[in-house]
């Protein structure tokens, strides 16, 4: 005699949706910078707030290009070189102002491919003509740790 099976017919279980958008792991609250700012602020900023750069933003939020430690360490080093005072020099002369940007809608695993190719350390979120945020390496890192348990589609 064989063993019965008193339960009744099991439900089909539905996979728990995991977001994979940018939009879902990005920054929203971004450390961010003036063209007219000195670069002597900027090194301040960096080190206080523990970051590695950000986006340039106008007085309508309007964002006008990127600074990040490596451009900060060039104007020292060649404000150094060439023994001219820091403090004269602005933001605009040393961001970089053709600046990549990511769609908040793209797949978080087509941005880690992107992050790749272009070696950015972080893109900026643009949605009609404003910055809304910005996703870096780390936040498509913490993205992976909480998709960890998912299939990956």
């Amino acid at each position: 005699m064989g063993i019965k099976n008193f339960s009744g017919p099991r439900k089909k279980q539905e996979p728990e949706q995991t977001p994979l958008s940018v939009r879902d792991y990005m920054t929203r609250e971004l450390i961010t910078f003036r063209p007219d700012q000195s670069v002597e602020e900027v090194i301040d900023l960096l080190i206080k707030h523990r970051i590695s750069g950000g986006p340039v933003v106008d007085e309508d939020g309007k964002m006008v290009g990127v600074i990040s430690e490596g451009d900060c360490i060039k104007h020292v080093s060649e404000s150094r070189y060439f023994n001219m005072p820091m403090e004269e020099s602005t933001v605009s002369s040393r961001m970089i102002r053709d600046v990549d940007t990511i769609d908040g809608n793209m797949n978080i695993f087509d941005a880690a491919n992107k992050f790749l190719t272009a070696r950015r350390r972080r893109f900026p979120i643009i949605e009609d003509g404003r910055l809304v945020g910005q996703i870096s390496q780390k936040d498509i890192l913490k993205a992976t740790i909480k998709l960890k348990s998912q299939n990956w589609r």
